[in-house]
Formats: structure tokens, C-alpha cells, sequence
């Protein structure tokens, strides 16, 4: 065997864990031909094939199975390396990476860094609102802000706050009483979100409302129930700020949502990430309510 080029092994997880190379290079940041040539350099230097190449994409074979526990191992322990001198870093300084949803970030995650940049300036957070689930581990994320509570041991986490949800829509929808739904359209969350407690909420409370919408972002719900499009079922901190839609008062509320904060423990110590979750826990109950 030749040796090994380390900086290939990150190229070759991301092929395992993607499938293809045009979704394995957009996860490392590098183009589908740039992946290939990496790839056919580290099974030159191995000297057997570690992908399958079928219609459905790469398949890992025998030798690339064995690599692959291996190049695992590497990562977690190249990754515990790092997160270890991060949480070394004694300066008020640097990077952070924080995930969490759309109308989070926006109503309720945008004012507390507004104040953490006035506090400690040489701090830059970067705010990532898809739907993905960040892995802390990896460090996808520094700290994350989701509905789904924590599971992995490793992960510092507690509750962060409750979110109360309201039946919105436009007024003039407001006025008449919304009995049973009839005559009424909704907006709700899309097909991958619909076992989600709000959706079963309202296709029970409504029940012969008609479906005229889908979205999994709340900020797009928000938006169609402002234009008319049907009633929504929204957290109440960004349903009472939006414009051109008012709460509707019914007999029972929908389900309310714990968001959970996490972090990984070894960055327990990281001044800055503190910093960061300290001025969340102070911060984000107030300005839920």
C-alpha cells in the first residue's frame, strides 16, 4: 500500500454517507469532479475498489466496509481533539455555529445575538435554519435549539422554554364562529411534519376544513394566513407579531412545544458558547411571552 493521504478520508465518509458524489461534494464544500479524482487517488493508494458503482448510486464494498469503522474511529477521535482545545479557548472570541427553526431564529433567536454582538463584538455567530437535524458530535453545531429532546449522552442540554401555539387567520376570518371548519381552508405543515401534534390538533378540532396548503416553514405559514390563503395553527410569539392576522379564541388551545437547548459537553467550558447559552436562558422566556 502507498500511504495513506489523510485529508481523503473525510472525502471518502461523505461519499459513504451520501451516496453519490455530487451530494458527498456538497457536503464537504467540493466539486463531483474534484471527489472522483480524491476518491480514485485513495483506492489507487489502498489497491482495491471501496465502492460499488450501481444506478442507485456508490455501494461500499468488502474493503470499503472495513475502511469505513476505521475512518470512523479517526473522525471521532479527530473531532473529540478539537472540540477538547475549543473548550481549552479561554478568549471571549471567535466562532459559533447555531442551529434552530426559521421563525426561532428570527423572532426570538435574532434579538438575543443583537445583544450578545453589543457585549462581546469579537464574537460571530452563524445561524443555520433548515429543517436538517445538526449532529453535535460532528460539529455541525455548537449549540442547537429544537422541539426533539436530547438523547445522546454526551450532549449537555435542558429545557430552554414553552411555546404556546394560537389558531390564526386573517380578521374578517374572525369574525364568524369556525365550528367544525366547514367552509374554511388551512395551512399546515407538510406531509414529512404531519404527525406533529398541531396537525392533528387542528385536522381534529376542524375537521371538515379543506387542506389548501402545505409548508415546513412556520414563517411561510405565517405569510399564507396573512394573504388569505386559510387559517394556521402558529407559535404564538410569531403569530401575535405578524401583521394582517389575529388569533381566533376557541374553547381549547392547541398543543404547546418545549424547545430544548443542547451543546456538547466537552465545549462546557467555551467562553463564548456561555456567553451565548447564558444570554438564551435569560433572555428567551422573556421574550416568548
Amino acid at each position: 500500500m502507498a500511504p495513506l493521504e489523510w485529508n481523503d478520508l473525510p472525502i471518502f465518509l461523505a461519499i459513504a454517507r451520501e451516496g453519490t458524489l455530487g451530494a458527498a461534494g456538497r457536503r464537504v464544500g467540493q466539486s463531483q469532479p474534484t471527489m472522483g479524482r480524491r476518491l480514485k487517488a485513495l483506492e489507487a493508494a489502498i489497491g482495491a475498489a471501496l465502492f460499488q458503482r450501481t444506478a442507485d448510486g456508490f455501494v461500499l464494498t468488502d474493503e470499503g466496509l472495513t475502511l469505513l469503522v476505521h475512518a470512523e474511529r479517526m473522525e471521532t477521535e479527530s473531532l473529540a481533539l478539537l472540540r477538547a482545545l475549543s473548550g481549552s479557548d479561554a478568549a471571549l472570541a471567535g466562532e459559533l455555529r447555531v442551529s434552530c427553526s426559521d421563525w426561532f431564529a428570527r423572532v426570538l433567536l435574532a434579538p438575543v445575538l443583537a445583544e450578545l454582538a453589543e457585549l462581546h463584538p469579537a464574537v460571530v455567530v452563524e445561524t443555520l435554519t433548515d429543517p436538517r437535524i445538526y449532529s453535535l458530535a460532528r460539529r455541525e453545531a455548537d449549540l442547537v435549539v429544537r422541539m426533539v429532546p436530547f438523547s445522546e449522552a454526551e450532549v449537555i442540554a435542558r429545557r430552554l422554554v414553552t411555546i404556546t401555539y394560537g389558531l390564526y387567520g386573517r380578521p374578517e376570518a374572525c369574525v364568524d364562529p369556525i365550528g367544525d371548519g366547514e367552509g374554511h381552508a388551512l395551512v399546515v405543515m407538510d406531509t414529512a411534519f404531519g404527525g406533529m401534534p398541531d396537525v392533528a390538533w387542528i385536522t381534529r378540532r376542524l375537521p371538515r376544513a379543506r387542506i389548501a396548503s402545505r409548508s415546513n416553514s412556520r414563517e411561510v405559514q405565517a405569510q399564507l394566513c396573512a394573504l388569505g390563503a386559510g387559517l394556521a395553527v402558529l407559535p404564538r410569539p410569531l403569530g401575535d407579531a405578524a401583521p394582517g392576522i389575529q388569533r381566533i379564541e376557541l374553547d381549547e388551545n392547541p398543543p404547546s412545544r418545549t424547545q430544548w437547548l443542547g451543546y456538547h459537553r466537552d465545549l462546557r467550558r467555551l467562553p463564548r458558547l456561555r456567553a451565548l447559552a447564558d444570554l438564551l436562558i435569560a433572555r428567551i422566556p422573556t421574550l416568548a411571552y
